[in-house]
């Protein structure tokens, strides 16, 4: 059985995919403005294990509301069931990037979804 590589990226879907990323799996609920999904380049698209709807309307990607909706987040991941299994088998197999449309690159689901991954390897 392969080590965990512990190699979770983060990305915006907007910047060119490239051979580095490894698997890239968009981890947003809704599919991003101007991005063509043959250009995406996509492993996956895991709108399940992005947040809830209403998360993420509550949350508007506001930096001043951002420790709570990673609490909340993360309490709606440990809910998930198995929806992180797929995400974990990736990133035991190699370089995992998580792809988010956000333009904040610190404040956003993938940043979260990356720190829980990490733990569970």
């Amino acid at each position: 059985m392969p080590i965990a590589s512990r190699d979770i990226r983060t990305k915006r879907i907007y910047e060119a995919a490239v051979d580095d990323d490894g698997a890239r799996v968009l981890v947003d609920r809704l599919w991003p403005r101007g991005i063509r999904k043959a250009d995406a380049h996509l492993h996956a698209w895991m709108k399940d294990v992005a947040p809830s709807n209403e998360l993420r309307r509550w949350f508007g990607h506001d930096p001043e509301r951002w420790e709570a909706f990673r609490t909340r987040y993360r309490a709606e991941l440990e809910h998930a069931g198995d929806a992180l299994r797929p995400l974990l088998d990736l990133a035991r197999e190699g370089r995992l990037t998580l792809l988010y449309g956000a333009r904040d690159e610190k404040h956003n689901q993938a940043v979260v979804l990356a720190e829980l991954l990490k733990e569970r390897l």
